[in-house]
């Protein structure tokens, strides 16, 4: 910032440390010093919209989105006696809905508990807009209204990415740690765009990474799936694929 004549605001710095709990434990200072202003460590940080903590377990971030869906549940539920069951779905959608899928892609692979808070949310949503009880079975209700659960949600946004970084639509800085499968010899996988998935590390980080859990998701789809050349028709193929297995046709 110096070389560029530019100026930090310190008073808009926050300072992290990210690893595991044990890593950090054994660093010693808990502050950094920039232009002799202590910064003093935070054990989350807000950045685009998503609340990171130092273990990225994303339990900050899914607490957030569950305050403010519950709040918009609530209020919209007081007046649910005055809505048709289509303004009331377009309510959930715009105050509900879109916080949950809000770059629920950095979601993939924490815990299933994690997962079930933000579901809860789905569930309770669904709940609303059909009138149901509490108590009724939730799978009829999310199969009625044609909603992919929240893990299908998260595996449908890394697939949508992964398409766009064939059609060339994916930004840079997303599409160059992807990489195209590119077979020694000519085999018949050579056609069916598949994704190189890396080697990693850690199971609890590495595979969490997009870069190998975008491939991960897209070469796990169809081959007739991967080679649609619309977007308009990749999405509609691709959520009737995993609403099929959401709901396998034997629950039917």
């Amino acid at each position: 910032m110096d070389s560029n004549k530019l100026m930090l605001n310190t008073e808009k710095t926050e300072f992290m440390i990210v690893g595991s709990a044990f890593r950090i434990d054994q660093v010693e200072s808990k502050s950094i010093k920039i232009m002799d202003i202590e910064i003093p460590f935070q054990q989350s940080v807000k950045y685009l919209g998503v609340k990171l903590d130092q273990s990225l377990t994303m339990s900050d971030h899914i607490s957030e989105v569950c305050r403010k869906s519950f709040l918009s549940l609530r209020r919209i539920s007081t007046i649910r006696s005055y809505l048709s069951e289509d303004d009331t779905a377009c309510l959930v959608s715009s105050f509900i809905t879109s916080h949950i899928d809000f770059c629920n892609s950095s979601l993939v692979g924490i815990p299933s508990a994690q997962i079930d808070r933000l579901q809860k949310i789905q569930n309770c949503a669904a709940r609303l807009i059909t009138r149901k009880k509490k108590f009724d079975h939730i799978t009829q209700i999310l199969k009625q209204l044609h909603w992919l659960p929240i893990k299908f949600r998260i595996q449908f946004k890394l697939a949508l990415l992964a398409y766009r970084h064939f059609d060339g639509s994916l930004p840079s800085y997303l599409s160059s740690v992807l990489s195209t499968y590119k077979p020694p010899r000519n085999l018949r996988s050579s056609s069916e765009r598949l994704l190189q998935i890396p080697r990693v590390n850690l199971k609890t980080a590495g595979e969490r990474s997009f870069r190998y859990a975008a491939p991960s998701v897209w070469n796990s789809l169809p081959c007739s799936i991967r080679n649609i050349s619309t977007l308009s028709q990749f999405k509609s193929h691709l959520k009737t694929h995993l609403f099929c297995q959401a709901f396998p046709p034997e629950e039917q």
